[in-house]
């Protein structure tokens, strides 16, 4: 199908914010999220970011659904033919609903009818593909007589495995729902809920339905979306039907989070990707139905995250084996798997369970995966992308503008518009401030409107303003979140610790006057009767930190890794005249702190001493006195590929060990 619009860079523009549209009905959670809709990012880190999704990414991602045949299988399957064969994977449709929802999301702030017409003529041929009862599925109806191999032979028969029928419907309701609330147009909603009802009638225990749980998860907590939209409870009921059953079904292994009942299981496994969508599905039906168990089970899963699983970049599952999760203290370096996608979804989560307890170290792990394990996995001109995000290389990875199994891209084009989302909540009368970057915000707190504002060159330094530039509430409670790396503590575990002797801290003022307070959960509590002009000024000490993991984790011993604030740091190749796999850092090191605007888009780079071990023609260790150049982790891979590394040997021995196996070469197999 070659008539759409093309779709540049120039088609979406800066425009007036549009009117807000969102669900009638209460989301359950405790803390309520300050929507995207009302929040503006312009300026500093993070503005930067947003233009590269808005003019790179979300217009690459049409461009390559349409040159890669994603757009065409919709087309075929509107005429149905007996001798074509069908290819690609069985999901390649989600691509597509994936990337009209991070265009829905910016076209919010951004109007643009050019780009609004162009979403249309998408739908129009999905909607066309759409068969009398619903059901929404190319991958067999293309060539229903001979389907994707992955297909099954009928509905729903291969749902379980690999058909991802319901891992279509999830991504297809994210995307409508988001549609319609930043648009007002129910044409995309209208197609998702014709297929959401045809999963409700033939899905369940009743006559004439099968049982069957997602092979793949999302629809439970796209299901729960759905339910909010349109306040019918056949949804929600559904989302919930497909985690009861789990475990109960033919399908009972740990790779797809069906060994046993979703509510009895206290450990992360299999692909993660899979995981943190189920455990996110399950916050929100917690939410909706106050299901105690739910998230009993959800909170000892973190716990088994954020204690043995969790990578330094905020990245999770440790292999390529499935793309799962490993072992407890499993984190190989090299051969680590992180996938973008499992990032995404590890904020999914720890957002959730921060509206579920109001707790920051939620929010601590959420920022540390935000601006290191996903974020590299896409590059600063928002055009290549990462599937794995190892933290070791020796020249292997390099970022693609495109996969065959194009996951990762489009879960990127639909995530990064949407991080306004993310800086504020509200609970009854207090207002949470979670995420430091420039951003103008309208927030309702008792249903009247407060403006705030944030200026700051964070994640550079530690220094934020906040104003107060209106308030017809009143008085309300300001919660400032205190970072962990602030506070000493890397994660909310003791997976990983500060080992370098330096204290850090924090200086929190009001109109000019220093103010006090006990941490309440991780939050800086200020209450008062703001008036307009009110300006809080927040200072974080921000020193680069030696870290090192837990004794357990045999892939880091020996070694250290280096961050500042937020960042974690990695040695590559550019910058350093010797092999960074071959370096050891001192065992009390100083670092230098170097502004460089002219490298990366801007960063700030960090110098320490180290020596280069390596062999004479002899055979004798030789030991060099070397500067070690550091740049942040997310900034890796763009200037060719060579060797790379997070951790740095701070042992000898732990040189040696760096040549060992988990320097293979990273698998590329894809398990969907």
């Amino acid at each position: 199908m070659r008539t759409l619009i093309a779709l540049t860079a120039a088609a979406i523009t800066f425009g007036v914010a549009a009117a807000s549209r969102g669900p009638a009905l209460s989301d359950g959670y405790p803390v309520g999220q300050v929507p995207f809709t009302d929040v503006n990012v312009s300026g500093g880190f993070w503005e930067q970011r947003l233009r590269a999704g808005r003019d790179v990414t979300v217009p690459l991602a049409f461009a390559k659904c349409e040159e890669s045949g994603r757009y065409d299988n919709f087309v075929r399957a509107a005429s149905p033919c007996d001798t074509f064969t069908v290819g690609g994977f069985s999901f390649d449709d989600t691509d597509v609903y994936k990337t009209i929802e991070g265009a829905s999301y910016m076209l919010h702030n951004y109007p643009d009818a050019r780009l609004e017409h162009y979403i249309d003529s998408v739908l129009d041929i999905v909607a066309a593909a759409q068969k009398p009862d619903g059901y929404l599925y190319t991958a067999r109806t293309m060539n229903p007589a001979h389907p994707h191999p992955w297909a099954g032979a009928g509905r729903w028969e291969a749902v379980e495995n690999l058909s991802h029928e319901f891992y279509n419907l999830g991504h297809m309701v994210e995307g409508a729902v988001a549609h319609w609330q930043a648009t007002g147009s129910r044409k995309f909603l209208d197609i998702a809920i014709r297929y959401a009802d045809c999963v409700c009638r033939e899905i369940g225990d009743g006559p004439g339905q099968v049982c069957r749980v997602p092979g793949h998860q999302i629809a439970e907590m796209a299901l729960a979306r759905l339910y909010l939209a349109t306040g019918d409870r056949k949804y929600l009921d559904q989302a919930r039907y497909f985690l009861d059953k789990r475990g109960h079904t033919s399908r009972k292994d740990s790779y797809s989070q069906a060994h046993m009942p979703v509510t009895e299981q206290s450990e992360a496994v299999g692909h993660a990707v899979r995981a943190v969508y189920m455990y996110s599905g399950m916050a929100d039906v917690a939410a909706l139905t106050g299901d105690s168990a739910y998230i009993a089970a959800v909170d000892r899963i973190w716990d088994n995250i954020v204690g043995r699983k969790y990578y330094i970049t905020g990245g999770i599952g440790a292999t390529s084996r499935g793309e799962a999760f490993g072992a407890d203290y499993e984190l190989p370096n090299m051969t680590s798997y992180c996938e973008t996608c499992a990032a995404i979804g590890n904020v999914y989560v720890n957002h959730r369970l921060f509206l579920l307890h109001g707790e920051s170290k939620y929010y601590d792990v959420l920022e540390r995966t935000l601006y290191n394990g996903l974020i590299s996995g896409v590059s600063l001109d928002g055009g290549k992308f990462f599937y794995p995000n190892p933290l070791e290389s020796a020249g292997q990875h390099e970022r693609q503008a495109w996969f065959g199994c194009a996951c990762c891209p489009s879960n990127v084009s639909r995530f990064i518009p949407s991080l306004p989302g993310y800086v504020y909540a509200v609970r009854n009368d207090e207002v949470f401030v979670n995420l430091f970057m420039e951003n103008s915000a309208r927030i309702r707190v008792g249903g009247k409107r407060v403006d705030i504002s944030q200026h700051t060159s964070y994640p550079w330094n530690g220094d934020i303003a906040l104003t107060v530039d209106g308030n017809r509430a009143g008085q309300f409670d300001l919660r400032i979140r205190i970072p962990g790396w602030v506070r000493g503590q890397v994660v909310p575990s003791d997976l990983y610790s500060y080992d370098d002797g330096v204290s850090t801290g924090y200086t929190v003022s009001l109109n000019g006057q220093p103010v006090e307070a006990t941490l309440e959960d991780g939050y800086f509590r200020i209450s008062r009767k703001w008036r307009k002009g009110d300006r809080v000024d927040i200072h974080f000490d921000m020193a680069p930190r030696v870290v090192r993991a837990h004794e357990a984790v045999e892939a880091d011993r020996g070694r250290v890794a280096v961050e500042r604030g937020p960042l974690v740091y990695c040695a590559e190749w550019p910058d350093n005249d010797f092999d960074v796999l071959r370096v050891l850092i001192n065992r009390t090191p100083r670092f230098e702190v170097i502004e460089r605007p002219d490298l990366l888009n801007g960063i700030t780079q960090l110098v320490t001493d180290g020596q280069e071990a390596s062999y004479d023609d002899k055979g004798r260790l030789v030991l060099r006195d070397v500067k070690i150049n550091m740049i942040p982790y997310y900034a890796w891979a763009h200037r060719g590929a060579g060797n790379m590394s997070v951790w740095l040997a701070r042992d000898l021995s732990a040189v040696r060990a760096a040549g060992a196996a988990d320097r293979q070469t990273q698998s590329n197999e894809f398990f969907r």
